[in-house]
């Protein structure tokens, strides 16, 4: 009979050793060969371009691109702890209990790889090495040109509806000696469009998921409250990618719009 048990001493150890002695190999020559990027003392009068946060934080910078700081400094960092400690809920597997493998958890290991590797490792790489002065992206070997101007031209989603796709031609406004309801009536209807599409997002793609093979075998072991949870908290992660294409593609600043109410989305 195969035995699978793997000893601590000598098995455990050495692998442990070696990897040791090669990360350290790896720093020693990284911190020799490589200049530390120590600049001047911090200065009043002269502001660095751009300021950049330290490098554990660029994250967090990189995301106040995409969303308003209440979002991107506030919810999605809470959402991050929130899931962490939603998972024992959450997650019904119980093989693996005490281990980790891929064949066991192929759906555990793949989702965190993919919130920390393709999305806040390569943010983290991102503010570090392609951003520049002024917050523009540049090449690895471009110049860090201050001068560098892009012409963006970012356009709300109410914007694109109302004047683009509608075919209405005008946003809808109201004037400042208009009611109070008046104006709260006004705001919903412009920014109506926004306001589906995230109701859609939260609320009707969870159940329209469930119809897939996969989802529905979720839904089926988990039940609806968790499903819910888990479809939710998913969600809530494919959002700041979801609204970096969205940037990227079309420009789209705000799904929702709300400057009075300083609420943005």
């Amino acid at each position: 009979e195969h035995n699978e048990k793997v000893l601590v001493w000598p098995d455990l150890v050495y692998t442990e050793l070696i990897c040791m002695i090669a990360i350290s190999a790896v720093l020693i020559f990284w911190g020799i060969a490589l200049q530390a990027p120590l600049e001047e003392p911090a200065s009043s009068a002269k502001t660095p371009n751009p300021s950049k946060a330290p490098w554990y934080f660029l994250g967090l910078q990189e995301m106040l691109v995409y969303f308003d700081p209440w979002l991107a400094g506030v919810v999605l960092p809470s959402l991050i702890i929130v899931g962490l400690m939603a998972i024992p809920y959450i997650d019904f597997n119980k093989k693996g209990n005490g281990y980790y493998t891929f064949e066991e958890r192929k759906l555990s290991v793949t989702l965190f790889l993919f919130g920390f590797i393709p999305m806040w490792v390569s943010m983290i790489i991102l503010g570090t090495f392609l951003r520049g002065p002024n917050w523009n992206i540049f090449g690895i070997y471009e110049f860090w040109d201050v001068h560098k101007l892009e012409a963006l031209n970012n356009v709300n989603l109410s914007e694109y509806f109302w004047l683009k796709w509608s075919g209405v031609g005008y946003l809808p406004s109201y004037a400042n000696s208009d009611p109070q309801w008046k104006k709260v009536a006004v705001i919903l209807l412009r920014e109506s469009p926004g306001i589906v599409a995230i109701l859609l997002y939260f609320f009707a793609l969870p159940p329209a998921l469930a119809l897939i093979p996969f989802f529905q075998n979720l839904f089926m072991r988990m039940g609806f409250i968790r499903y819910m949870v888990f479809a939710n908290l998913l969600l809530w992660m494919a959002a700041l990618p979801v609204k970096m294409l969205l940037r990227w593609s079309m420009n789209l600043k705000y799904i929702i719009a709300i400057p009075e109410w300083f609420f943005n989305v």
